[in-house]
């Protein structure tokens, strides 16, 4: 990422096949933030097949504080903002869909809220004008589970207007579809969100890119966030978990089926009793579980040492 910080601000704006809303988008920023703020406005072609990077030239052409990043081929969002998080020079960046339905005319007030302390401000589409099926309720659904497990009390994750300080994200490193959990990551090493409810409109031109799918995807990158957030450091308390839960699992079952066969007036051959199977299953996950959590013990520990990152951030220190 980028350490000098030439800008006050910086937005990012992913592109896909989005040619027709890019000059009333590029308009509307200029129209939003006019002379009164010093800032760039980084495009980044996600390998668009129509004339969107045509047009982006263009713009660059006659405007020297837009810059384009052109991708080989469709990398997917997550990784173009990536890629605008990492060239961009802001004190302040913000990314906002090129689809128009991000309200640029919300970027001086996102602003605003930060100057009262704040580290994210978190767009909140309060009403949406989206397909209810397709994609509203899936997004609700979502939402809820999110702010459940990761115990930030957002209401829209997926929302792509937000405004960052640089210093709470210069450390955060994307994959997946990770860019929807930003707000949460930074969280949880300390830093202030609020949200904020943003002007969200309907979609004019172009065609969505995303549908139920999605949610899914969501939740796997859901489930990996969690484990990173909470195992990173320790996941042999993860493993081994299950491979006790397993190992109880098959002495009890060797157990009943001790009780069956000595004991019990109807018990079955022991070459017959599925429990026999049952517990030799769950004795060979035990130890498969326990093994999986000393590999990933040492892969973690190598990770952290070969990067030389700690396990810790600090806010400020005091003395010498």
């Amino acid at each position: 990422m980028c350490d000098e910080r030439t800008v006050e601000l910086s937005l990012v704006i992913p592109v896909f096949n989005e040619q027709e809303s890019i000059k009333p988008l590029y308009s509307e920023i200029k129209q939003s933030l006019s002379d009164q703020f010093d800032y760039e406005v980084i495009f980044i072609d996600d390998g668009s097949s129509d004339d969107s990077f045509s047009i982006l030239s263009n713009i660059r052409e006659n405007d020297s504080r837009v810059r384009v990043i052109k991708f080989r081929k469709n990398f997917g969002q997550t990784a173009a903002i990536a890629a605008g998080f990492e060239h961009a020079r802001g004190k302040t960046i913000i990314p906002l869909d090129a689809d128009g339905q991000n309200d640029p005319s919300d970027i001086p007030m996102m602003l605003e809220k930060l100057k009262e302390g704040y580290d994210i401000v978190s767009g909140w589409r309060k009403r949406r004008h989206d397909n209810v099926v397709t994609r509203t309720l899936p997004s609700r659904a979502a939402n809820w589970i999110i702010a459940r497990i990761t115990g930030v009390k957002l209401h829209d994750f997926g929302c792509t207007l937000k405004a960052y300080r640089w210093e709470s994200i210069k450390e955060i490193r994307l994959y997946g579809e990770m860019h929807r959990f930003i707000p949460a990551l930074a969280a949880w090493g300390g830093e202030n969100v609020v949200e904020v409810v943003v002007n969200h409109r309907p979609r004019t031109t172009g065609q969505t890119k995303y549908g139920l799918n999605r949610t899914f995807k969501v939740i796997l990158d859901l489930i990996t966030l969690k484990f990173l957030a909470s195992f990173s450091t320790k996941p042999i308390y993860v493993f081994g978990g299950l491979g006790g839960l397993c190992g109880v699992g098959s002495v009890l079952s060797g157990l009943v089926m001790l009780y069956q066969k000595f004991f019990a007036a109807d018990s079955l051959a022991m070459n017959r009793n599925p429990l026999l199977v049952v517990s030799t299953v769950l004795f060979m996950a035990s130890i498969q579980f326990v093994l999986m959590g000393l590999l990933a013990e040492i892969l973690v520990r190598t990770y952290h040492e070969s990067q030389g990152r700690q396990i810790y951030t600090i806010e400020k220190i005091l003395g010498s």
